[in-house]
This record gives C-alpha cells, structure tokens and sequence, in this order.
C-alpha cells in the first residue's frame, strides 16, 4: 500500500514513519514537510512545500491510505486563527485532496474530547475536523483520541511535562482514560488503520492507547 503520511516530524508522526518504513505492508510512503527530513529511505518520498498550497500539490498524490498527525498547540500556533489553520484546515484539505484521487482510508491522531460543541476551544477544533472528515465519505476512517501523549519532544512543552509526572505518579489510581498514552501506542494504531483498514467509521480511545 501506498501511504501518505503529513506530520512525520512531530512526536507521533516520527514513530508512525518507522513503522510504516518497517512494514512489509507498506510499498511507498509519502511524508510532506516543510523542512527536509534527515531520514532518507528507497521507500520514502519527502515533498518539501509549504502547507499552504497542500491542497494544490496534495492533488497529484496517489495513495491508498493517509495518515494525518499534524497538530499544534494554542501557544505554538500564536492565535486562535492559526491553530484553527493548522489543527484543522490543514488536515481537512488533506483529506479533500486525497479522497478527490480515489483514496478510501484515512485515520487521523485527534485528541480526547474532541466534540464540535464543546465548550474548549481546543477540542471544538478537534470536534469540527473529526466530523468534516465524516462528510467526506471514507470507506475507512479511524479517530485515534489518545489524551496527554507520551515521549521525548524535540521541544519542551512545561504544562504538559508536569502533566505527564503528576498522572504518571497517580496512574495506579487513576481510570485507564486517564493514563499517559505513549507516543509508540498512538502511532502503532494509527499505522494499523492504515495498513489494515477497517469498514466504517471506528474511534480508538485513550483508554485502548496505553
């Protein structure tokens, strides 16, 4: 299968490209970037673009499955506005792009609460984009929701590292939703959706990610 992947170098985007490299399933993979990856691979097309014409270059890509791991954070993306574009304008035209080329499978690293009538921000935009995703008619589409995700970042994001200590010491009393999630579980189930779609729409929770 032929893969696209967007987000290869984030925490879980960097996790799902070895394994899709890794897996004999996997005949090509397509990761683009705004910035060339160090990795190179005889399996690995990497696009050097800018985000903002995707939906133009992201038409010419034939694929069996995508991957979509971008995201941001409110403080990273500066504004509401560019969060909105990255966390969900990006992905959307992904989407278009690649359904519009005949593409039935797509599974996307969304976020835990993800609802477009919640009252957060944050998890509207997640909400907003898991169900435009739906009215694009995917034969095959996987919400992966984990929680607060788990791994070395090559930035230091300081809410979600005292986060990740305080759940990690109360995990033995906590619910299993409520566990660390790491980066390598998340990306496992996104790659398996990938590579081993299933019909209709699944959601795979944070409490099947730990």
């Amino acid at each position: 299968m032929r893969v696209l992947l967007a987000g290869a170098t984030g925490l879980v985007g960097t996790q799902a490209l070895q394994r899709l490299l890794a897996d004999p399933r996997c005949s090509a993979v397509i990761a683009p970037s705004r910035r060339a990856l160090a990795q190179t691979h005889a399996r690995l097309l990497n696009p050097v673009l800018d985000f903002d014409d995707l939906a133009t270059l992201a038409g010419g890509w034939q694929v069996d499955a995508a991957i979509c791991a971008l995201g941001s954070t409110m403080k990273q993306a500066g504004s509401r506005e560019a969060f909105q574009r990255i966390d969900h304008g990006y992905p959307l035209a992904i989407a278009r792009a690649v359904r519009g080329n005949g593409c039935e499978v797509f599974a996307l690293n969304s976020a835990a609460g993800a609802n477009p009538r919640s009252p957060f921000f944050y998890s509207r935009v997640k909400g907003a984009l898991e169900q435009d995703l739906r009215a694009l008619g995917f034969a095959s589409l996987t919400l992966v929701r984990p929680g607060l995700i788990g791994g070395e970042r090559t930035e230091r994001r300081a809410g979600e590292h005292l986060a990740s200590v305080v759940l990690g010491t109360l995990a033995p009393v906590l619910p299993r939703a409520w566990w660390i999630n790491p980066a390598t579980r998340v990306a496992e189930a996104l790659v398996e959706a990938a590579l081993n779609p299933q019909p209709g729409v699944r959601i795979v929770g944070s409490a099947e990610l730990v």
